[in-house]
């Protein structure tokens, strides 16, 4: 019977760390990144026509158009419309005034 005890705590002291390291792993960069995803989902859920959008290439516009996941957006003084899926969208950005 002693030879049982000392055998569960070598095998508890040998899974300790590796239990540890993925309890870390978890908290630093599985659970922020559920996150960061949740937020994205929700803010691309809550577009709506009269946003300032930036896409994930750089291209700041205005939404004129929203049809299912198509979005349709000016961009510049010359009011380009251009046609985006709404995946491309990184941020909504604040209205930048022209004073």
């Amino acid at each position: 019977m002693p030879q049982d005890t000392s055998t569960a705590a070598a095998l508890i002291s040998t899974l300790f760390p590796f239990i540890l390291l993925i309890a870390v792993f978890y908290f630093m960069i599985i659970r922020p990144q559920r996150k960061r995803e949740k937020q994205t989902r929700e803010m691309l859920a809550n577009l709506k026509v009269g946003d300032n959008i930036t896409t994930i290439g750089g291209i700041c516009g205005k939404i004129v158009r929203i049809r299912d996941d198509i979005l349709t957006i000016e961009v510049g003084a010359d009011k380009v419309k251009l046609v985006i899926e709404r995946w491309a969208v990184r941020s909504v950005d604040q209205p930048i005034s022209a004073d």
